[in-house]
């Protein structure tokens, strides 16, 4: 989700990483845990986004909500259906209790489904400790159980979940992070529990806790996951494999956090902001992103989007926090490029607008880029849609090559376990791994200025947020 932030831009690490390439091993039956992602038209994506800010190879549906994806799932004895969100910006498994205090008298979870202790003769009290808020103010709370989770033809017993007898979401979350930002780790001093990525290594379905997502673009009807592999037929060229950004104060790795080192547009690499371009639109050097499946748009700094919102003729909403542009951007050439350390993901126009409804029988559209304020900037489903990522949490780095849109072969490939995980990856040579300090409260200011504004405008690595006095 967008997110479950328990970090800033302002705690993270500035370093420079020697990352080492991940390895793949070829078998006929590779050790791969895989999901398929299912789509699923929604009206009104901006609406949705505010209410909400994943030795065999078993295959299963995800859908894509238009700008969030999900998974059919089921707890318990007899099985119990549920749909849930894949979120690579938490670590929590959860479900709406059935009698909880949104769900009880009203039809809003049909859609997502809910979980009765009662009805399952496999459950198993835990402890009284779920309790979680994500970034947009939804959240649930409850208590945390085990059961039979059932999904891809595969039951797995005792998986750790909470359910939430109090929640302000329709939809539960399937959180598949690391382990350190669980809900009852933070909220009440509790040892980590395997959630689901651990404990299919535990289990030994896969090697490594390491996952690789596919979305594909946003008219398809399917993308995938796989935990414990790759699908080489699913991205271009080779994998680039960059370093997690751990907690500056403590050193842990608690989300999936890489450095963003420039941002161009129609293939000018930089044009935007780069270290290296001393012509770029902006001062900004890099800054670190969350790359978060359960965020449905991107969110850059605010001076950035600002400059965006010019450029693409935007109209910015405050009371929706996104910009109307014109629908016709969707047939326009065109991309926005983003550099990590060299390495470059180029997202179509045609990716990043969304349609938002219709007025007097003609499609409203908004970018899919907003501003993050005072939040950790976040990558979300309108960038991920272009890239192939592999997040591998047992070495502490990310993956990331073009995806290759519509693919229709497979080709899948074990992570091993180790240092070496996966082939057709090789390590970015001195990758970037910042802590530039982060967002300092200034607020979004949608005035338009297509020029440089260097100092004037608050741009330096101490403070990249536009000065909203000026």
């Amino acid at each position: 989700m967008k997110s479950f932030a328990l970090i800033t831009a302002a705690q993270l690490l500035s370093a420079v990483s020697t990352v080492t390439a991940i390895q793949l091993s070829r078998r006929d039956n590779p050790r791969v845990f895989g999901l398929d992602i299912q789509r699923q038209h929604v009206p009104n994506p901006v609406t949705r986004e505010r209410l909400y800010r994943r030795q065999k190879f078993v295959r299963q549906t995800l859908d894509n909500l238009e700008t969030l994806y999900f998974a059919n799932a089921s707890l318990g004895t007899p099985e119990q259906q549920l749909r849930l969100h894949i979120d690579t910006g938490s670590s929590d498994l959860w479900v709406n209790a059935d009698n909880s205090t949104f769900c009880d008298d009203s039809d809003q979870c049909e859609e997502g489904g809910t979980y009765d202790p009662e009805e399952s003769s496999s459950f198993e009290y835990v402890n009284s400790a779920f309790n979680i808020t994500y970034v947009d103010g939804t959240g649930a709370s409850g208590i945390y159980a085990k059961d039979t989770f059932h999904f891809g033809g595969t039951s797995l017993e005792d998986l750790q979940f909470g359910v939430g007898y109090t929640s302000s979401s329709a939809a539960g979350i399937l959180g598949i992070g690391y382990v350190s930002n669980e809900a009852q780790v933070h909220r009440a001093g509790l040892e980590p529990y395997p959630n689901l990525p651990q404990l299919l290594v535990d289990r030994g379905y896969i090697n490594s806790n390491a996952y690789s997502l596919w979305l594909n673009d946003l008219d398809a009807s399917r993308g995938s996951i796989l935990f414990g592999g790759v699908d080489t037929e699913k991205f271009q060229g080779t994998l680039h494999t960059l370093p997690i950004i751990p907690n500056r104060q403590t050193g842990e790795y608690l989300e999936l956090v890489i450095s963003l080192t420039g941002l161009g547009q129609n293939g000018n690499e930089g044009s935007i902001f780069s270290a290296e371009n001393n012509d770029a639109i902006t001062d900004i050097i890099s800054f670190p992103v969350l790359l978060d499946s359960g965020a449905s748009l991107t969110y850059l700094p605010d001076d950035i989007v600002r400059y965006l919102y010019y450029d693409f003729g935007g109209e910015y909403d405050s009371s929706a926090g996104v910009a109307y542009i014109d629908c016709d951007f969707a047939n326009q050439q065109g991309s926005l490029d983003f550099t990590f350390s060299g390495i470059t993901i180029s997202v179509p126009y045609n990716e990043l607008v969304l349609e938002a409804g219709t007025r007097r029988g003609q499609p409203v559209c908004v970018l899919g880029v907003a501003p993050s304020g005072n939040e950790q900037p976040t990558l979300g489903d309108t960038f991920l849609r272009s890239a192939y990522v592999v997040y591998d949490l047992s070495n502490n780095e990310i993956s990331l090559a073009p995806t290759n849109f519509n693919a229709t072969q497979s080709a899948i490939q074990e992570i091993q376990s180790g240092e070496d995980g996966v082939p057709d990856a090789s390590g970015v040579p001195g990758a970037v791994s910042t802590g530039v300090v982060g967002p300092t409260g200034s607020g979004f200011v949608p005035l338009p200025s297509p020029t440089k504004q260097g100092g004037a405008a608050g741009l330096t690595p101490e403070l990249w947020m536009f000065d909203s006095s000026l």
